[in-house]
């Protein structure tokens, strides 16, 4: 009897092709991206420390250069400087952080949903997992009329039940409300 010859699969059927073709793939994929991110870092600190190498040496080359007459004439630059100094400058504004944008802008939004006390936005903050810092620099950051707040707040709850004027003073006192934006709310409610 004649042998019978095996037909070969064609190479694409193969499976080492694929497991090579998938390596090359990956390979090509994640190789160039690496080496890429490594470079421009590095030569992002590499120009980082030359501006800083520059500014630091500049002035030590200018020292040594200086002249008495060129001393005197930056003394009396000096003693300008002080006295402008001394002007009561404008307030600085603190550096506002992005977790503290962020409490800002979820104060805010809650604040256009319903009524908050001030205490009580601070608490609803921190339940969002704000820190006490950063609720507490929001809710201060912001403005808001605390007796309008009052006013809406004590107008829910009167929308949901009957409550009499001391009740609905407690009430908003509970809330955090203090006793004076609570007795004004329920004054402007006609209580």
């Amino acid at each position: 009897m004649a042998k019978m010859k095996k037909a070969k699969k064609p190479f694409y059927k193969r499976v080492w092709v694929w497991i090579l073709a998938i390596i090359i793939v990956l390979a090509i994929a994640s190789g160039g991206e690496d080496d890429t991110a490594t470079e421009s870092t590095a030569t992002e600190e590499k120009a980082v420390t030359e501006k800083a190498d520059t500014k630091t040496e500049a002035p030590k080359v200018e020292e040594t250069k200086a002249e008495p007459k060129q001393e005197e004439a930056v003394e009396e630059e000096q003693v300008q400087e002080e006295e402008v100094q001394e002007e009561p400058a404008e307030p600085a504004k603190p550096e506002v952080s992005l977790s503290q944008q962020n409490a800002i802008a979820k104060a805010e939004q809650y604040l256009d949903f319903t009524a908050f006390s001030h205490s009580g936005l601070i608490e609803q903050l921190k339940y969002d997992g704000f820190s006490n810092e950063e609720a507490t620099f929001a809710v201060d950051n912001i403005t808001v009329d605390w007796k309008e707040q009052a006013v809406k707040k004590g107008q829910d709850y009167l929308d949901m039940t009957s409550f009499s004027r001391s009740g609905l003073i407690e009430q908003l006192t509970f809330d955090g409300f203090s006793n004076e934006e609570a007795t004004h709310a329920v004054d402007t409610l006609g209580l």
